[in-house]
């Protein structure tokens, strides 16, 4: 029996048929406003306050002070866990975009995927993370001129990863009908992928979830609505949209 990793997130845990495998890194994939972010933040914040799993959260596009105001709305207290050594965000943004930042974990020296790694493995060693996310690849488009770096960036940050034996998740967006991320790479260096939906149904929006691979286990194949409440995603039973 594989040891399983709860994920936080009402429902999910049962499509998983347990949970997350320990050690796999998972790639979270959909379009603008299905809540790849928050599905994140849930993960992150249930482990570090219900399961004792410190984590890291990395964030390529928004700055900290947004993730732990966005964050909040659902009553998840990222700063206390942040004084508490139970959580530490990374801000890859600011670096990203050269703009200046006062947070304690950054880049310093510019972006560099070199560097951002050095920095996801000392973060994860100072606290002992177990979880770890990536949020989002598709904002690496903007630091890299070919695919190739892009994908070669990818594989680098995968393969740290799979060295630290965390349980991850990384997310990018879908952009066309066919794929399941942005720079097509992604989901073959990734053991499991959860694509989430935003479809118009009878002229109103509509938020569904499937999981489309899950290594070293079996799970539900079934496309199961979800809801975005004052809580974060509830994945509503039934399937089979």
């Amino acid at each position: 029996m594989m040891e399983r990793i709860k994920s936080g997130i009402p429902g999910l845990d049962g499509i998983l048929h347990g949970g997350f495998v320990k050690g796999t890194n998972i790639l979270v994939s959909g379009g603008a406003g299905t809540g790849k972010t928050i599905c994140c933040m849930q993960f992150l914040h249930a482990g570090a306050n219900k399961y004792e799993q410190p984590g890291i959260f990395v964030t390529l596009e928004e700055k900290p002070r947004e993730i732990r105001r966005e964050a909040k709305q659902f009553g998840w207290d990222f700063e206390k866990l942040e004084q508490e050594n139970k959580l530490i965000i990374i801000d890859a943004a600011s670096s990203k975009a050269g703009l200046p930042t006062t947070e304690p974990y950054t880049l310093r020296r510019g972006f560099d995927i070199s560097t951002l790694a050095q920095e996801i493995y000392k973060a994860t060693k100072q606290i002992d993370a177990q979880r770890i996310a990536i949020d989002s690849l598709s904002g690496l488009g903007i630091r890299f001129e070919s695919q190739t770096a892009i994908r070669n960036a990818i594989f680098k940050l995968a393969s740290l990863l799979g060295e630290l034996q965390t349980t991850s998740l990384m997310t990018s967006e879908i952009t066309g009908k066919t794929g399941y991320s942005r720079y097509g790479v992604e989901e073959f260096i990734s053991q499991g992928i959860i694509v989430l939906y935003l479809n118009e149904e009878n002229g109103e929006l509509r938020r569904s979830l499937v999981v489309r691979k899950l290594r070293f286990s079996s799970h539900s194949l079934k496309v199961y609505p979800i809801e975005i409440g004052s809580r974060g995603i509830v994945i509503m039973p039934g399937g089979e949209l």
